[in-house]
């Protein structure tokens, strides 16, 4: 065991060393988890979760598709006609974002509103940068909502087996969906304090022109396979149906996009907006966190928690929260997630509750906490990345003038709405 907890730790801290080789760095980890025997080989199939991988690798295509038709800009542009002045473009907007960042990845919402926001400040001769922040936050916070809102809801959602009508509801109760929401409510009201003095006027009259609606018909395909699979019985359906759907409907919107443009530019785009560096690292994650129980490291990392909470479960509900947030304003919530999923249940058998009150409360701290900072969220790397593209410069204290109360804001009503609906 202690073989197997010095190689995930010295994994962790290169992980954290090294952002650009992640993938790399859980790869090699993985290796050797086998090579010395900690992890059989013959279970290192049987490792990775391969509905995850699959929901992510064919959510990423249909989005790409999604994206290039010029769709989500034409719905921006809706928007912002019926505004009457910058602030409530910018809450707006942010909101917009939000809405999208539910069912499509953070970043990628991030690179279709964000252009919105600088054309706005460019016509008015404003700074882009508060509505560019909003935008990045506001695409963060709402990831939890959904199933296929972020990788951290998919990887909840296939470790403790949870379909896309859960996150709305489940046994009977509101889902994450309804608690980010609420967040999402507090966290606005502090939007529209930051933003109570940009009045000025608006008028955009360009309006994008969207030419194929196919890949929005392929989007909503996929979130009503998704909720119909939720339908069929355990046992009844495959343990990769969603990876298979959200697989399928992207190979259909490939053949569909090659026989129209009638060469292969689209369908090599299309594979190239996938994210393999994501997928390779996810892939190396759920072997190594495999190695580590399989040596008994997680039991014994479980074991630590309810020591340290003295066997408190508010006690222990609210460590796992804040602990998330400020771990995950520092570090990417995906290798964390992923590592504290298996700690999360072993916690909860040995405390002898629900682990589902704990699970939401990891996704809630982990999720909305990468907002705390400019590095906490690749959303809000990429946002702080187009600012600077464009000449803009935002130091740390700039960005959290925004970022705290809003995290804040969101952390602390989806921490007491978990808790009053869950436990």
């Amino acid at each position: 065991m202690t073989l197997a907890l010095v190689l995930f730790l010295l994994t962790y801290v290169l992980l954290l060393a090294l952002p650009k080789y992640r993938a790399y760095i859980a790869l090699a980890s993985a290796a050797l988890f086998v090579v010395l025997g900690i992890l059989p080989a013959n279970k290192v199939f049987f490792s990775v979760d391969w509905n995850v991988i699959m929901m992510i690798a064919g959510t990423m295509g249909v989005v790409s598709l999604f994206i290039e038709s010029k769709m989500p800009s034409l719905l921006a542009d809706l928007i912002i006609e019926k505004m009457p002045n910058v602030k409530w473009a910018i809450i707006s907007l942010s909101l917009f974002a939000g809405i999208i960042s539910a069912f499509v990845d953070n970043v990628a919402t991030v690179l279709m509103v964000a252009p919105v926001a600088l054309t706005i400040s460019k016509k008015l001769k404003i700074s882009p940068v508060q509505s560019i922040i909003a935008i990045a936050i506001s695409s963060n916070l709402q990831g939890a909502a959904t199933l296929v809102g972020d990788t951290t809801s998919i990887l909840l959602g296939g470790h403790a087996n949870l379909d896309f009508l859960d996150f709305f509801f489940y046994r009977g109760r509101p889902g994450m969906f309804w608690i980010v929401q609420i967040g999402a409510v507090a966290a606005t009201l502090v939007l529209l304090y930051v933003f109570r003095n940009e009045k000025q006027d608006i008028n955009v009259k360009d309006r994008t022109v969207v030419e194929d609606y196919f890949p929005s018909l392929l989007l909503v395909g996929t979130i009503v396979l998704l909720i119909l699979a939720s339908f069929i019985p355990e046992g009844k359906k495959p343990a990769i149906i969603n990876g298979l759907i959200c697989i399928g409907l992207m190979v259909i919107g490939l053949i569909r996009e090659t026989i129209r443009s009638r060469n292969l530019i689209s369908l090599k785009k299309t594979l190239m907006e996938i994210d393999y560096f994501t997928l390779f690292l996810l892939g190396g994650l759920f072997i190594v966190i495999s190695g580590i129980t399989e040596a008994g490291v997680v039991d014994e990392i479980s074991k630590l928690f309810v020591k340290v909470s003295g066997n408190n479960i508010f006690l222990m509900y609210t460590l796992l929260v804040w602990a998330s947030v400020l771990l995950s304003a520092f570090i990417d919530n995906i290798p964390y997630i992923a590592t504290m999923l298996p700690v999360t249940a072993g916690i909860a058998d040995i405390m002898g509750i629900d682990p589902t009150v704990l699970y939401f409360g990891l996704l809630a701290g982990a999720t909305l906490g990468g907002n705390l900072t400019p590095i906490g969220a690749s959303a809000n790397i990429t946002g702080l990345g187009i600012l600077r593209k464009d000449g803009y410069e935002v130091s740390a204290k700039d960005f959290m003038k925004i970022s705290v109360p809003f995290t804040l804001a969101a952390v602390t009503s989806g921490y007491i709405l978990v808790w009053l609906l869950w436990r």
